[in-house]
């Protein structure tokens, strides 16, 4: 056999066992380098259940951390190992316990001989990696890292902080260019001794000991000195989250692991009984000539991550509850808020509903409840209409309401009386389309019959509460579709703003409005409002509303003199 294994083991030591010994029974020299942090009494049970293998070694013991430099260390003695115990070795690969082969270790054997002097590890520099997760790219290889970025993380970054300040650089030894990639490889044995026997190896090891997660660096950047024919990928098929975690495969992926056509698999499941025992399992697989593709199965993996980062638009997960501005979307569809327009129509909400087919509600943000259509309690998704509950979370609340009823325009009345906590975010949403008829709130207030001490009173508060709402909306950040008409603009023209606003809810074809809502009398509200001023409350929200009648102090209008021949 012509390839030899080099195994890393520090956990699930009982895995390690059924993986070597299937590399040795198809005739794989391995040597075996178990991380020194294993307690020595289990140490000794693994190696003592592998004595009995002729073509399995251990390599002295280094304690491994993750990003520090034990890794190399023990995949130096390993492998020195493997090439002083067996010539016949052409092809050295590294794997760890957890890696799994998923096609037979003659078709590995037979593609390694096709290439006999091709080194196959992922080697790229700096500026052409795009997946270095943490903040450090270039200068893992110019500052020093004597710290654990694990168990003493605030040391970790005060001492990088430190370093930037004092703009410290390293000299990088005898000009070599630093390269990274997947710690999983495959190299030649002519590269391989190359590298371990290298005059200069003292300077590099002592260069790298300082380099943050050096597993990922060391011999990347070495194979570039000594590799003859290098293809910079990797035949073990390893994938990463956003965070630069490995990616476990379950039983459930074993359909996804055959259709990547690689040869080896990492990180699996240990309790994945089904596939360690499909893939080791003595069951004949039908020769292969297919070349590794992960490229297969990345879609998979890109929608996965693309699902666990951004969700669905407008959806807000126990497992994925994003940080403020990572929502896929702050609601999961469009909907509409209309101030003022139920407050001057009589029939506004009826109406809306026969013109548009949406859901029209209420005041869903009400002191006293939420309005939902219909007078409904609860609404599909168990929302429940109470006050209490919508509360605690308004926005919570908006959210739940637009994905339970999903599909559906959902359109709801707002006013100053109501929730105003819910305003930034309906400013802050794209999904959003607010209209507005500011001073309505006032209509209510003339009919309502009641002391004017109080009625000026509400007028003050609830002019105060509108003014601050529409300065809110008129924020550069905001991105809801905002629309406002003074009430006497939108009185002036009724129907141009009506047929503007159910084109936008785009629910039915864009006929022209041939049905008005019944608006209420409001005969003598311009002297109700003059009657606030003189009151000394300025009503100016409602735009230049006249005064009907006219005042008994106007003047007579005085006709125009005119000539007559």
């Amino acid at each position: 056999m012509n390839v030899g294994i080099v195994m890393l083991v520090h956990t699930a030591l009982d895995r390690a066992e059924q993986i070597a010994r299937h590399w040795a029974a198809a005739g794989c020299p391995v040597v075996i380098h178990v991380d020194k942090n294993v307690p020595r009494p289990t140490h000794d049970a693994f190696r003592a259940a592998l004595d009995n293998e002729d073509l399995i070694r251990f390599s002295r013991r280094h304690a491994c951390e993750w990003g520090g430099w034990g890794i190399v260390a023990g995949t130096q003695d390993a492998a020195t190992l493997l090439l002083n115990e067996y010539a016949d070795v052409r092809h050295v690969y590294l794997s760890s316990g957890s890696c799994l082969p998923l096609r037979p270790v003659k078709e590995l054997a037979d593609y390694l001989a096709d290439r006999p002097h091709t080194d196959f590890i992922e080697s790229a520099t700096t500026a052409d990696v795009p997946w270095t997760v943490g903040g450090l790219d270039a200068e893992r290889f110019t500052l020093r890292f004597p710290f654990s970025w694990k168990r003493q993380r605030f040391l970790f970054d005060r001492f990088v902080e430190l370093q930037r300040l004092v703009r410290f650089k390293r000299r990088i030894p005898n000009g070599i260019v630093p390269h990274m990639g997947s710690q999983w490889w495959c190299l030649t044995r002519q590269t391989l001794s190359a590298i371990l026997e290298d005059d200069d190896r003292a300077t590099y090891d002592r260069y790298f000991r300082r380099v943050w997660i050096p597993d990922e660096s060391y011999f990347q950047t070495l194979a570039r000195q000594y590799g003859v024919n290098i293809e910079s990928r990797s035949l073990t098929l390893s994938k990463f989250d956003f965070q630069g975690k490995p990616h476990i495969f379950y039983d459930d992926h074993l359909q996804l692991l055959r259709r990547s056509d690689c040869f080896v698999a990492r990180k699996i499941w240990p309790q994945a009984d089904r596939l360690y025992d499909t893939f080791l399992g003595d069951a004949p697989t039908p020769a292969q000539q297919a070349e590794p593709n992960p490229g297969k199965i990345d879609r998979i993996f890109a929608r996965a991550v693309e699902r666990r980062t951004r969700g669905r638009p407008g959806l807000y997960m126990q497992s994925r509850f994003p940080n403020l501005g990572w929502e896929n979307g702050q609601t999961a569809d469009k909907y509409s808020v209309f101030q003022g327009f139920a407050d001057l129509f009589s029939d506004f909400e009826s109406w809306l509903a026969r013109t548009t087919g949406a859901g029209v509600h209420g005041h869903l943000f009400a002191p006293d409840r939420a309005h939902f259509a219909g007078g409904q309690t609860v609404i599909q998704g168990a929302l429940s209409d109470s006050a209490g509950l919508r509360d605690m979370n308004p926005k919570g609340f908006l959210t739940n309401l637009t994905w339970n009823l999903r599909g559906e325009r959902q359109c709801f009345q707002f006013g100053p009386a109501d929730n105003q906590k819910i305003v930034p975010h309906l400013g802050t949403d794209p999904n959003a389309q607010v209209s507005i008829i500011s001073g309505a709130w006032a209509v209510p207030l003339f009919q309502s019959n009641r002391n004017f001490g109080d009625i000026r009173t509400l007028a003050a508060k609830y002019q105060q509460i509108e003014a601050t709402m529409l300065t809110d909306l008129r924020k550069p950040h905001v991105k809801a579709r905002v629309r406002v008409w003074t009430m006497a603009e939108f009185l002036e023209a009724p129907m141009e703003p009506l047929q503007t606003i159910i084109d936008e809810i785009g629910q039915t074809t864009g006929r022209r409005l041939t049905e008005a809502p019944v608006m209420k009398d409001l005969a003598g509200f311009g002297q109700f409002l003059q009657n606030l001023k003189n009151q000394g409350m300025h009503p100016y929200l409602m735009g230049d509303f006249p005064i009907d009648p006219a005042p008994k102090t106007q003047r007579p209008k005085t006709r125009k003199p005119y000539l007559v021949q």
